[in-house]
């Protein structure tokens, strides 16, 4: 039988345990510290344009700088997970993350922040592929959206995290001793990552069948030992089939994978360039309202609450309702809500309007990155997912990158309405693309969703060859 099958057909089986949460808990640690380190940008930005004395299309492209190292970095890690696996990728990234922050603390002009931010930029590029094909291939269909959805939660909890801090501490330490602080965490992140087993589904899909055995016999047991369980149920593999040929990059744009990959790209590109172009200026603009730093971090870390509920009722709803609605839904009403957050700032809207309105939008655009992440990994086969994942983030960067730029061109010419106005649009066209050409992975296990009919399969994944059923194997 093949063994990428047999593999996905004991994970299938397992119940939810402590041993899987705690693999889950040590990705999404390190998920809170890369939010932590990237969201701080939003917070400092207003101090380090005035200590520089930048325009506002300088401002944009500092706080640009670090998408252009997410997009390489996603780009890369990718490709390389799904060619020497998820763990050592997963391990690097750390080293880059931390470097890169220690260094943005260092910096003595523009110049070197924009430069250490990208390389900072690169670590946190190359984490996120590899902890969401981890978590995907881990966790059984039935709680996978669940699961996913929840590490993504973690990004609002660094995010707040972020401000908090920087309400605190930038009094005290400045901007750069901030950076600085924030490159300590990289290093205990980096040591627990090491517990985390490579993914037994890939090896299986690389030809390392002894390897992915012995990892599944532990994890197997690890897992029964958890949940205080004296046997497992049989492997069943009916509904799971065998790749026929080992998966290529070009394959990404192949038969019905051409269609995946339009939709995910196109989604991420708007999407994010929406949000980071809003995000990534909320506290700026709220210094240009005539707050002062600590003052607008605080509001921007109210408003910012609202992601909390935003992600755990978007998590309960990919699997209740699934994931192409859930992501209609958080689309259209980030959309919605992001246009009302600008017309009360363009208007003078007293503060606590202004306070409503933002936490409307960011409970709905934190819901919408719950979804996002849920719902991308599900779409590629094991063997591209890293890199289908990487290339839909690193195209996703490329809004991350134009994003906060042109809310810095348009500021002076549009006004707080306008800028708001254009996020609003993103969102807009991000939904559409979806209700287009999205597809439903609700309850499905990842090698089902990955299946494509035979007569849109081509020579690089080929057409899927169903496997049997067959009794139970490893430990039951």
């Amino acid at each position: 039988m093949n063994a990428s099958v047999q593999v996905a057909a004991r994970f299938e089986r397992l119940p939810m345990s402590g041993y899987q949460r705690r693999l889950f808990a040590i990705i999404a640690t390190a998920w809170f510290f890369d939010s932590l380190d990237l969201g701080m940008m939003t917070f400092v930005l207003g101090s380090i344009k005035a200590e520089f004395g930048l325009s506002s299309t300088q401002a944009g492209l500092v706080a640009s700088a670090s998408f252009v190292g997410m997009f390489l970095g996603a780009a890369v890690a990718g490709v390389l997970a799904d060619r020497f696996g998820r763990k050592p990728v997963f391990q690097v990234s750390m080293v880059f993350w931390g470097v890169g922050s220690l260094l943005c603390g260092l910096s003595e002009t523009v110049t070197q922040l924009i430069l250490f931010r990208i390389l900072l930029g690169f670590g946190m590029g190359m984490e996120f592929p590899i902890g969401l094909s981890l978590v995907s291939e881990i966790v059984p269909a039935k709680s996978r959206g669940r699961y996913v959805a929840i590490l993504e939660g973690f990004w609002p909890l660094g995010f707040i995290c972020a401000g908090v801090l920087a309400y605190l501490l930038l009094p005290v330490l400045g901007w750069r001793g901030i950076f600085i602080a924030l490159a300590f965490p990289a290093v205990f992140v980096f040591i627990v990552r090491r517990h985390v087993p490579e993914s037994p589904r890939w090896l299986a899909e690389v030809g390392r069948e002894e390897e992915a055995y012995s990892i599944m016999d532990r994890f197997e047991a690890r897992v029964m030992k958890a949940a205080s369980l004296a046997s497992l149920p049989p492997v069943v593999t009916s509904g799971l089939s065998a790749v026929s040929k080992k998966a290529r990059l070009m394959d990404i744009w192949q038969g019905e994978y051409a269609r995946r990959t339009l939709m995910l790209w196109s989604l991420w590109f708007f999407a994010l360039l929406g949000y980071y172009g809003l995000t990534s200026w909320l506290g700026a603009l709220l210094q240009q309202a005539g707050y002062e730093a600590t003052k607008s971090a605080l509001y921007t870390v109210y408003i910012s609450l609202a992601g909390i509920p935003g992600f755990i009722f978007a998590a309960w709803l990919v699997e209740a309702w699934g994931r192409k609605g859930t992501c209609v839904l958080m689309l259209l009403a980030s959309a919605l809500s992001a246009y009302c957050y600008g017309q009360a700032a363009a208007t003078g809207a007293p503060l606590f309007q202004l306070i409503i309105a933002g936490l409307f939008m960011q409970f709905f655009l934190f819901g919408m990155w719950s979804v996002l992440y849920a719902y991308t990994p599900e779409l590629y086969p094991t063997a591209l997912r890293a890199t289908g994942t990487g290339f839909a983030s690193s195209v996703g960067r490329v809004g991350s990158l134009i994003g906060p730029y042109v809310v810095g061109v348009l500021l002076p010419i549009t006004g707080q309405g306008g800028v708001f106005t254009l996020g609003a649009a993103s969102f807009g066209i991000a939904a559409l693309v979806v209700i287009l050409l999205g597809v439903e992975t609700k309850g499905r296990s990842l090698e089902e969703v990955s299946q494509v009919p035979s007569d849109e399969a081509d020579e690089g994944l080929g057409a899927v060859a169903p496997a049997k059923a067959v009794p139970g194997q490893g430990l039951n």
